[in-house]
């Protein structure tokens, strides 16, 4: 094997270190791009939503009616001052809440809308509450103006010919009555619904399918 001569060790040795400093300064650059976005990502906490739409049937009440509800709910923390807390709650929110459901004994299709005021979720689960503001002729016009409940069970990612592990609940119906004689109740009646208030999640999802995104609820600002 020939050696190398002393100007061809020169400049290979200076190719190396030329090659090394661009190494060092590719690493810097990218490490300091990594921080920034870690920066941009703590700027901007998570937060909480249920999204999604999706048909679900009665355990309780099987029939061939057509139940279905639509969730674009998103937290907005400390966004609702109240009386006493000028803040508002951790669990403040915002959004839509559709309802839909098709009477087959009488052919027609009831619809409500309501607008989200609280959401609160864990891992794969949530609760929240809307406000009702629309509801057509053929639905409960009592509705409008009253807060109802929900809840919603993300069981995960669907897999092709497989059942939703989905599920979700509703605060009235079967759920939050006063009965018989339940404060000299002589009927069962409607109860209210606080904020976030739901029954556990328990009408097995049909057809489509809900993302629960969770979030830790954030601390009371400061000030």
């Amino acid at each position: 094997m020939a050696f190398a001569s002393p100007a061809r060790l020169s400049a290979r040795s200076r190719k190396a270190a030329a090659l090394g400093v661009a190494l060092a300064a590719t690493v810097t650059l990218g490490g300091a791009a990594a921080g920034n976005a870690a920066a941009a990502s703590d700027a901007a906490p998570q937060r909480a939503s249920v999204t999604g739409s999706a048909e679900f049937g009665l355990p309780y009440w099987p029939d061939k009616d057509v139940r279905s509800f639509a969730f674009d709910a998103h937290a907005k923390p400390y966004s609702r001052p109240l009386a006493g807390l000028p803040s508002g709650l951790p669990t403040d929110a915002e959004g839509t809440v559709k309802v839909s459901h098709y009477v087959a004994a009488l052919g027609k299709t009831m619809t409500a809308e309501g607008k989200v005021d609280c959401l609160v979720t864990g891992p794969g689960v949530a609760s929240l509450t809307a406000v009702m503001t629309k509801v057509s002729p053929d639905g409960p016009q009592d509705w409008v103006g009253k807060r109802l409940g929900f809840s919603v069970l993300d069981g995960g990612k669907e897999k092709a010919g497989h059942k939703s592990k989905d599920r979700v609940g509703f605060s009235w119906a079967a759920v939050n009555v006063l009965r018989d004689g339940d404060k000299g109740a002589k009927e069962p009646v409607s109860s209210d619904v606080g904020t976030c208030m739901a029954s556990a999640p328990y009408a097995p999802v049909t057809k489509g399918g809900y993302t629960v995104r969770h979030a830790e609820l954030p601390p009371v600002p400061k000030g």
